[in-house]
């Protein structure tokens, strides 16, 4: 467990700034630890012992007079102040690491790779592709969530790699498109036979809908674009994300739109039936953006390069 900090939000010190003297190594152990979640990963990227790395953060949240990180059992979770720090300092220290070469902890000499994106992709896709890389010893811390905070928390250098299903606003993060993420309509073998060879729409009126968010996106959407008509179904099971949709559908629950990626298994096997085959079906682009500055790590663009060659097959 990560030692607690001292109090250090005293009266008359509570919007302190960050003093314009601050030290650099302090800043670097900062953004060390704010990028790799815990002082435990952090020391051995900057080839210090977890009690320095615990002892320079401790002086520099005295410094600003604000807690950078709440401790927790595993890691630490950054306080508001250190995402608004990590946005200012991320990129000028990364420019200077790779003026020095790009060696060192936070410039990336076999530095984990961070990665983040959407749950059900990593699972399914990325990760599979990654295997190789890490059986070399690429390492990696990997996050999954929705694309606009982890953009927000590359934007303060807490990702190197995100795989986003919109492109990144303005120029501040590149990225390049990855694949085209296909939808399809799906159920079990018992409720596929119930819809027959009829009009799909009318059929599906008394079959349950399971989803995983009650405005039912997805649905909502295959039902504009390819049936060309607003959805008047309402969810029979809404679950917390697609994986349990998938649970719920092939346990004979209903039916959705599910991510063809996710369950291709189960309609190659025969455990989930395809219930319409548009001719063009609904489809999501998937965006791969990089961190500037995350360059000076090799590995990220091994996993980059990498990324891009298995999602052809995608």
């Amino acid at each position: 467990m990560e030692q607690p900090a001292p109090p250090v939000d005293e009266p008359g010190h509570a919007d302190r700034p960050l003093p314009s003297h601050a030290d650099l190594n302090l800043l670097r152990t900062f953004l060390a630890v704010y990028r790799s979640g815990s002082f435990t990963a952090a020391a051995p990227l900057l080839g210090l012992s977890q009690p320095t790395v615990t002892a320079q953060i401790r002086s520099l949240e005295q410094q600003t007079g604000r807690e950078l990180f709440t401790r927790l059992p595993r890691g630490v979770e950054p306080a508001p102040l250190a995402h608004e720090l990590a946005g200012q300092v991320a990129a000028p220290l990364d420019a200077l690491a790779a003026l020095n070469g790009g060696g060192g902890p936070l410039a990336g000499q076999r530095a984990p790779v961070h990665l983040a994106g959407p749950s059900e992709l990593l699972c399914v896709r990325v990760l599979p592709a990654l295997a190789p890389l890490v059986a070399e010893g690429v390492q990696l811390r990997v996050a999954q969530g929705l694309p606009e905070p982890l953009l927000e928390e590359m934007g303060s250098g807490r990702h190197d790699l995100v795989i986003a299903t919109r492109r990144p606003r303005g120029r501040a993060l590149p990225s390049v498109p990855l694949a085209d993420e296909e939808y399809v309509l799906v159920a079990g073998p018992a409720w596929a036979r119930h819809t027959g060879d009829g009009d799909v729409c009318t059929a599906l009126r008394d079959v349950p809908l399971v989803t995983y968010a009650e405005d039912l996106p997805l649905v909502r959407r295959y039902w504009r674009t390819v049936f060309g008509r607003p959805l008047t179904a309402r969810a029979a099971v809404t679950v917390p994300n697609l994986y349990a949709v998938l649970s719920a559908v092939n346990a004979g629950a209903g039916y959705s739109v599910l991510p063809r990626s996710l369950c291709q298994e189960y309609l190659d096997s025969g455990r989930l039936t395809l219930l319409h085959a548009p001719e063009e079906p609904p489809l999501n682009t998937l965006f791969l953006v990089q961190r500037p500055g995350s360059g000076t790590n090799p590995d990220v663009a091994r996993v980059r390069e990498l990324l891009r060659a298995a999602a052809r097959d995608w």
